[in-house]
């Protein structure tokens, strides 16, 4: 698997100086969005541990206004969920009208680790591409734009990162013994996402480069931002019996 990377050729200081107002403008935007609550965004980050998904996320919504976005982040199924076709827990929460929603991990877990920890039979889990390929077509019929991005972390950075959480205090929280068993794994799972980016491409894929946090938010910003510009948009008209 071959992605974009660092970019050498970039000027660190004037892309987050331009970062920073395009964020700005995505918080405009979103929050026109929400007031006229017609249109709906889904972003979808999928990425290895510690591509930096929270992060990202945090960053990306920094001048947005909360009451217009939500965030939710796929783990394990629950023994509720389990029970349930595997798409019901994710239909859950997809945006309403007006919302931006975020998925920290997504439906393609559901393909991920079933393949690689060989949990189901290869015909279930080959049926899962054209069924997520029919859910996104229909929450997109439904009016939410749907976003999806791979960040591309690097081996090297991976591991520096993974041992952060062991070495520093602060990250200590986000360490799990079972993150190092999967990052042996790494080829298998990257192999799956080949095949997701090939099987699930009717809403295409962002690649992004997650080696360092200011490109990783540069280039998804440029990209949502670009969506929302697209979206058609009003503030509402004034409703009133006031002046009547």
């Amino acid at each position: 698997m071959k992605h974009p990377s660092f970019d050498k050729s970039l000027d660190k200081a004037k892309i987050k100086i331009e970062t920073k107002e395009i964020l700005k403008e995505i918080g405009r935007l979103q929050y026109k969005m929400y007031a006229e609550g017609k249109s709906s965004l889904l972003i979808i980050f999928q990425g290895l541990d510690a591509s930096g998904k929270d992060g990202l996320t945090k960053g990306l919504l920094r001048y947005c206004n909360p009451v217009g976005f939500s965030i939710h982040s796929f783990k394990k199924p629950t023994a509720e969920e389990y029970v349930h076709d595997f798409l019901w827990r994710i239909h859950e929460h997809t945006p309403a009208k007006g919302q931006l929603q975020v998925f920290i991990r997504s439906h393609y877990e559901d393909i991920l680790v079933p393949t690689v920890e060989k949990l189901f039979a290869p015909e279930t889990i080959n049926e899962r591409y054209q069924l997520i390929n029919d859910f996104e077509r229909l929450v997109e019929h439904n009016g939410t734009k749907v976003l999806k991005f791979f960040l591309n972390v690097s081996p090297e950075v991976q591991e520096e990162r993974l041992r952060e959480r062991i070495e520093l205090k602060e990250k200590h929280w986000k360490h799990q013994d079972g993150d190092w068993d999967t990052r042996k794994k790494t080829e298998q799972y990257l192999a799956v996402y080949d095949r997701i980016f090939e099987r699930c491409n009717q809403i295409p894929w962002h690649i992004i480069p997650a080696d360092t946090n200011w490109q990783k938010l540069y280039f998804t910003a440029k990209v949502v931002l670009q969506t929302l510009q697209n979206t058609p948009m009003n503030w509402p008209d004034l409703k009133t019996e006031m002046f009547k």
